[in-house]
């Protein structure tokens, strides 16, 4: 599990588009805290290291400690909103946690040792990740940082299911399926350039005297 952090968050007194614009413009992002059957909690986070933490990975498997007004608040964020045009940060969503949360997250998959996979080191075959994570349901003081599966071995149409994980102690998935996680696939065949690709030849009859006096005339 990624290593916490802690944020110091403001208490918002007033809610509202006007509001929550006056906080942006400020350096501010809106936010709130609920869950575990206690009123929500409207704050405000900084927009800089939000953002930071938002595009440094493991921003919604990571738990956070929220310190507002002194009062320590252990979360886990659960949803942000994006500007659709700017591309900034404008809300976050947190949930509050304790050692009895139970929560359902989606953990990255990665992949190693492609060098040992014969399909892809000898047949040149290519890795066709199907799903590049997967959502598990586990306490939140142990959220794993993600899967590694281990490619050695891999022929090309090789698989890897979701059987094959490694799930650590109270860790589980959320679908009962055995889906496919990755395959090795063969290699793609070459494009033919279309400029060079041979074009039928078209054929010219020579029109002459007779093939001429064959043809209607107008007003015939």
């Amino acid at each position: 599990m990624s290593e916490s952090y802690t944020v110091k968050a403001e208490a918002r007194e007033k809610v509202g588009k006007g509001a929550a614009r006056h906080l942006r413009r400020n350096g501010r992002v809106p936010a709130v805290i609920y869950g575990d059957k206690q009123e929500p909690l409207p704050i405000s986070v900084p927009y800089k290291e939000t953002f930071l933490r938002l595009h440094g990975g493991g921003f919604l498997t990571t738990i956070a400690t929220i310190d507002v007004g002194g009062r320590q608040i252990k979360v886990l964020p659960k949803d942000y909103q994006l500007d659709v045009v700017k591309d900034t940060l404008t809300h976050v969503d947190y949930l509050r946690v304790s050692d009895r949360t139970v929560v359902t997250v989606r953990v990255p998959v990665h992949f190693e040792n492609e060098d040992a996979a014969p399909g892809i080191k000898s047949n040149d075959g290519v890795l066709n990740v199907v799903h590049h994570d997967i959502e598990i349901e586990c306490p939140a003081q142990s959220i794993p940082d993600g899967f590694t599966v281990d490619l050695t071995g891999l022929e090309i149409g090789g698989a890897v299911h979701a059987s094959d994980l490694k799930l650590p102690r109270g860790v589980k998935l959320t679908s009962d399926e055995d889906f496919v996680v990755a395959t090795i696939v063969p290699p793609m065949a070459e494009e033919v350039d279309e400029l060079d690709a041979e074009t039928p030849e078209t054929e010219v009859i020579e029109q002459t005297d007779a093939t001429a006096e064959d043809e209607p005339k107008a007003g015939n």
